[in-house]
């Protein structure tokens, strides 16, 4: 007989888990909100803001910015019942292999792939821009840009080698097992909520009113072509392009092992980081729209947007453009570093559960791993345009966080009783308007990075059944008397 789909991982081989871990409760709510805020704010505030004004919505990126935190808010509460309940790492893919099955559980993991690897792709290919924004341009268009970029003057890219030099240096650096200590953590957090203060504070009196008008884009404007590409329409495909600035949040929620109240601190520190960077994110979108107009960041300022606009609109402030230069290459090298990690946790859980080979689980032997993700990554960072690279991001997470919503509702139906030391309110509610504006945010993105994201399913699906499926840890005798099967 072959193995049911919909096979649950036993949630009291999860509580077992959660009730002999060694991790000390110490995180308080401002813990998890210090946490939130490190892992949300980086290259998705830096690059997409300006990406997303240029390509959909204009200087109306600031009520983008409110649609994708509201997609947050509400994916948001359903991962604080979530986290509270079980409070253990694994974050969605957890989530789902217990409550919607097995291959639900694989193609969140699959998806969580395109957050994390194509997120340190997007990140490293930002790196690459900056630098060169440092260097003076020093660096050659074709060995800066992938072979799907071309230069206005005509010059095509060849391979993005400084993208890849940092993914090097940073695989070198997690194979040799130096982590980066509480302290330095805290320093890269202080630096870039500094970047964006200063810039907003010193920005403000630079700001001219004609840049937000119109304030949305118009729709015979050239260049724009396609519903979520001009208008409020295009606020919503704003929405999915800055959607990859919230990302990093959910990180939040695996870090329930080690906090002291989960029932009132996850929602304070998933709600309260949201809060925060969505206030921050508006100001930023407001004054950096203000300061360029929104036409010039599809063009001469769409590499290093916040440098470009400094340096052109902020007379007497190009120390504060090197500045930030140098502080966003450092905040980036940590958030990719972080990224790399986190793509090799997800493999690590998913090898543990036997859908990955063991070469993800070895952690004895960690540079077999880091190696197979260097490849994997920098094929992504070397060969593709960043703007691909950071819808594809934003599109895998938006699925997953849907289906985190939709876990929910079916947990209240399947297992009414159990303990939820925090309850999601307005059950079914919060999680429809959950998937009803992650939903959107995915039917706004373009139709490449749909069709790109729908060809890696379809990849991900062949490995399930090519491999997965027969190899799963449920599949062993012990497991399969416990294990339980959705009706």
């Amino acid at each position: 007989m072959s193995p049911s789909l919909t096979r649950l991982k036993p949630l009291s081989a999860l509580l077992e888990q959660a009730a002999h871990s060694h991790l000390k409760r110490t995180l308080t709510a401002k813990s998890l909100v210090a946490l939130g805020v490190g892992a949300i704010i980086g290259a998705g505030l830096f690059v997409r803001t300006a990406a997303a004004s240029a390509e959909a919505a204009g200087p109306a990126v600031i009520i983008s910015f409110i649609i994708a935190a509201t997609g947050c808010a509400f994916a948001g509460l359903c991962y604080a019942e979530f986290a509270a309940m079980i409070p253990i790492a694994g974050s969605a893919y957890t989530y789902a292999y217990t409550t919607m099955g097995e291959f639900v559980a694989w193609i969140i993991g699959w998806a969580l792939v395109l957050e994390y690897a194509l997120g340190a792709a997007t990140v490293s290919i930002a790196w690459s821009e900056y630098l060169n924004n440092l260097l003076g341009g020093l660096i050659p268009f074709q060995w800066c840009h992938s072979p799907m970029e071309t230069s206005a003057a005509g010059v095509h890219g060849l391979v993005n080698a400084p993208a890849l030099l940092i993914l090097l240096l940073l695989t070198a650096l997690l194979i040799k097992g130096t982590a980066e200590s509480a302290g330095v953590n805290m320093v890269i957090v202080i630096i870039k909520l500094s970047i964006v203060v200063v810039f907003v504070a010193l920005g403000w009196q630079f700001i001219n009113g004609a840049n937000y008008h119109p304030f949305t884009i118009p729709a015979d404007m050239a260049g724009h072509e396609g519903t979520f590409k001009h208008g409020w329409a295009g606020v919503l495909g704003g929405a999915g392009i800055v959607f990859f600035a919230f990302i990093g949040f959910d990180a939040v929620s695996t870090a329930a092992q080690e906090c002291k109240d989960p029932s009132k601190d996850m929602p304070v520190g998933i709600l309260g980081s949201l809060a925060l960077c969505t206030v921050l994110y508006i100001l930023f979108g407001y004054v950096l729209t203000g300061v360029c107009n929104w036409r010039e960041f599809g063009t001469a300022g769409k590499e290093a947007s916040v440098a470009y606009a400094i340096q052109h609109y902020m007379p007497g402030y190009h120390w504060l453009g090197t500045a930030v230069t140098v502080a966003i290459l450092a905040g980036f090298s940590s958030v990719i570093l972080v990224m790399l990690l986190g793509q090799s946790r997800v493999f690590y859980s998913m090898a543990n559960d036997g859908l990955l080979p063991k070469l993800f689980s070895e952690l004895q032997t960690p540079y077999k791993c880091n190696m197979v993700l260097f490849v994997f990554v920098g094929l992504f960072a070397g060969f593709i345009p960043g703007s691909l690279a950071g819808d594809l991001t934003s599109i895998g997470t938006l699925f997953a966080f849907a289906l985190v919503c939709i876990g929910v509702w079916i947990m209240r139906h399947s297992q009414p009783a159990l303990a939820r030391p925090f309850r999601t309110p307005l059950v079914p509610l919060v999680p429809i308007l959950g998937v009803v504006v992650c939903g959107g945010m995915i039917v706004s993105l373009d139709l490449r990075t749909q069709l790109t994201a729908l060809f890696w399913m379809m990849i991900g699906l062949t490995v399930y059944f090519g491999y997965s499926r027969k190899h799963s840890n449920l599949n062993t005798p012990s497991l399969q008397a416990a294990a339980q099967t959705t009706r």
